[in-house]
């Protein structure tokens, strides 16, 4: 039974490719507040599997299945490819060929990252800059911004991918465990309630939500200068 258990929790995070499949598809319909609902269920799914694969010792069960490669597939096509794909069809983008490349430069640059053997550290930080497209295409559409500032947006945070910044890693980074889930909880409350209020969001709840951004930066920088930024990797089990 137990090993049944395991392979739900697999079923669960492979949830995240049929979510991700709905998000082109509705990003092409231009259904955008659709698309974002479905980044927070994404979100809630990767936040999770994580934790329930450590519980039902998956890697245990099931040795010879790789948790932690079907996370990274399912996670680049959700926090990577999927944004992108709405941010170019939806009209934030140029929609000429530069529109294409400027997209384009945050996938290859994610490959990379998510090809890397220190990505997620001995010490659970993110090392650079933690693709977290999904997050970024979301403020793009709440703040509506335009193609250049989106552009500049885009660009400026995949050289950040390259930068040796430990980014916390909330499920696992055990410095403010606690403090860290609870917010990044609250960030997700916040995120649906602003998805629910789109286009006229109140000021108070982009404030809350950005208000968390500056704390996981802020945070995320002093422990780099804290620990160190060592790249050791580490031996993930599933999923953030």
């Amino acid at each position: 039974m137990e090993r049944v258990w395991a392979w739900l929790v697999h079923a669960y995070t492979t949830a995240g490719v049929v979510l991700a499949l709905l998000m082109v598809h509705f990003s092409y319909q231009g259904e955008v507040r659709t698309v974002l609902w479905l980044f927070l269920v994404a979100m809630v799914v990767d936040g999770t599997d994580g934790m329930l694969a450590r519980r039902w010792r998956v890697k245990e069960l099931v040795p010879w299945f790789d948790g932690a490669l079907l996370d990274n597939i399912v996670d680049y096509i959700t926090y990577a490819f999927a944004p992108m794909v709405l941010l170019w069809t939806c009209g934030y983008l140029p929609s000429d060929p530069w529109g294409g490349i400027v997209a384009a430069l945050p996938l290859v640059a994610s490959c990379f990252q998510f090809c890397r053997t220190d990505a997620k550290t001995e010490d659970h930080f993110f090392m650079g800059f933690p693709s977290y497209w999904n997050i970024v295409a979301f403020y793009v559409v709440v703040f509506e911004l335009g193609e250049v500032a989106t552009t500049v947006v885009l660009l400026a945070l995949t050289v950040l991918i390259f930068v040796p910044i430990k980014y916390v890693y909330p499920s696992r980074t055990e410095t403010l465990w606690y403090t860290n889930m609870t917010l990044a909880t609250l960030f997700l409350v916040l995120f649906g309630a602003i998805t629910s209020q789109l286009p006229d969001v109140p000021v108070v709840l982009t404030g809350l939500s950005l208000a968390y951004l500056a704390y996981y930066v802020g945070i995320s920088l002093w422990l780099t200068v804290r620990t160190g930024n060592s790249v050791a990797p580490t031996d993930v089990d599933a999923t953030p």
